[in-house]
């Protein structure tokens, strides 16, 4: 390649050849001056802006753990109530298996298995279903519906169990009020209830009440509860106890030995309050046992239990 330079100082004209790696090198030198200039520029600017470009970063980093962090907190928050919830859901389960136990043992005690009081089954339910709206899905109960259920049978065998208490209560007065217990456990019936003749005076003359005879201390028992009226003597019946029991019933039991119960006191059927004896008019040890209804004495055989 040849360059040819004009002069106007020297006037004259000069020539200049170049070969082709020369004129390439040129080229290239040439067309990397704009990458050359783009790459400083790049290296100034980049250092004032990296600041700017991190302050941004961190503020989304900051802020979106906060987002994940509000996120988390309700999730947290709704496991520790399931938690508590189903433990809440155990309690009931183990103390509903624990009344079921009770009530269907209770039953069978009272002697009640007659379909009155059920524990094996929940309460009978029904009713025509009424819907507001079309919806017809299944919709699986969620765990507080589970415990409000539980509640609601808990409830019920509590009641049945409240009804059953009532009645045993019921029945053990009643069985106590009755005047059915054997006065005394050994002895016989040596003279019974009505006109006979005395055996003293030799003369007809009504006896109020039945004569057991037995050994002298042989315990006497209170043929029903009741409270202690008189505890002491009493003329010709001896050492007497007697014992008001309600409903215009009471009892008295005469010639006693020895007096085990004072005036006021609280008394059971079938607990010792005096021994056999011979004290007041009597020709040997035994008891003079007589019941009274609203004042008048009736025959004792129609409430104790006779064991000749």
């Amino acid at each position: 390649m040849n360059i040819i330079i004009l002069s106007d100082r020297l006037g004259a004209a000069r020539a200049l050849r170049l070969s082709a790696p020369s004129v390439l090198l040129a080229l290239v030198l040439i067309l990397a001056m704009p990458a050359a200039a783009a790459w400083i520029t790049w290296r100034l600017v980049a250092p004032m802006a990296e600041p700017v470009t991190q302050s941004v970063d961190y503020e989304a980093i900051w802020q979106q753990a906060l987002a994940e962090q509000q996120i988390e907190a309700p999730v947290n928050e709704s496991q520790v109530e399931l938690a508590r919830m189903t433990e809440q859901l155990g309690q009931l389960q183990t103390r509903l298996t624990r009344l079921d136990a009770l009530g269907e043992r209770l039953t069978e005690l009272a002697e009640l298995s007659d379909g009155e009081f059920d524990f094996d089954s929940d309460p009978g339910m029904g009713g025509p279903e009424l819907r507001r709206n079309r919806d017809s899905s299944y919709r699986a109960p969620d765990v507080q519906t589970i415990i409000d259920q539980l509640a609601a049978r808990i409830d019920d065998r509590t009641q049945q169990l409240r009804l059953i208490e009532q009645l045993m209560i019921d029945r053990r007065s009643d069985a106590n009020a009755l005047l059915d217990f054997m006065p005394v456990d050994e002895g016989y019936v040596s003279s019974g209830f009505g006109r006979r003749t005395d055996p003293i005076s030799g003369r007809m003359s009504m006896h109020t009440g039945i004569d057991f005879a037995a050994k002298r201390g042989t315990a006497i028992h209170a043929v029903g509860a009741g409270v202690v009226t008189f505890a002491g003597r009493k003329g010709a019946y001896g050492n007497t106890v007697e014992i008001t029991h309600g409903n215009g019933y009471k009892t008295r039991y005469a010639h006693a030995h020895e007096v085990q119960v004072a005036k006021g006191d609280l008394v059971q059927k079938g607990q010792a309050i005096a021994t056999v004896g011979s004290t007041g008019r009597s020709t040997g040890p035994h008891l003079h046992l007589e019941v009274f209804r609203n004042g008048m004495a009736v025959n004792p055989a129609r409430h104790i239990a006779m064991k000749q």
